[in-house]
């Protein structure tokens, strides 16, 4: 029976929390590509996968909790916090798998703010 798509996905960010990024970058197939639409950068390859990760910023080992995470044969959809215990974000990212490989994602990483006066009166506050 071959691992689902979800499973692979799981298993790629068990690596993550790793922080050895090399060994995270072999869940990747050759032709990898990875999409940060707010930037609009498009990083291709397991070697600048990794390379990207290792020179970000860091206070400390990044630490990756799936939200959650559904999806089918081929595609994924993942909702998860990285931090390093100062810098927290949370990425919305589309993945496809193909042949038991990653072959790309697409990374939203939507930046928290504070929620408006005028709608505080119809809306709960989430903690």
């Amino acid at each position: 029976m071959s691992i689902s798509a979800v499973d692979k996905v799981k298993e790629f960010y068990k690596l993550m929390n790793t922080n050895d990024f090399r060994s995270a970058s072999q869940m990747l197939s050759d032709e990898y590509t990875l999409d940060w639409p707010q930037s609009k950068e498009r990083i291709c390859g397991r070697n600048n996968f990794a390379k990207v990760n290792e020179e970000y910023p860091a206070y400390a080992r990044w630490s990756f909790t799936i939200n959650r995470i559904v999806g089918d044969a081929t595609d994924v959809v993942s909702d998860v916090t990285i931090t390093d215990g100062t810098q927290v974000a949370r990425a919305i990212t589309f993945t496809t798998v193909r042949e038991g490989k990653i072959i790309k994602q697409v990374e939203l990483w939507p930046e928290n703010y504070e929620a408006p006066e005028n709608r505080k009166h119809i809306v709960v506050m989430m903690e």
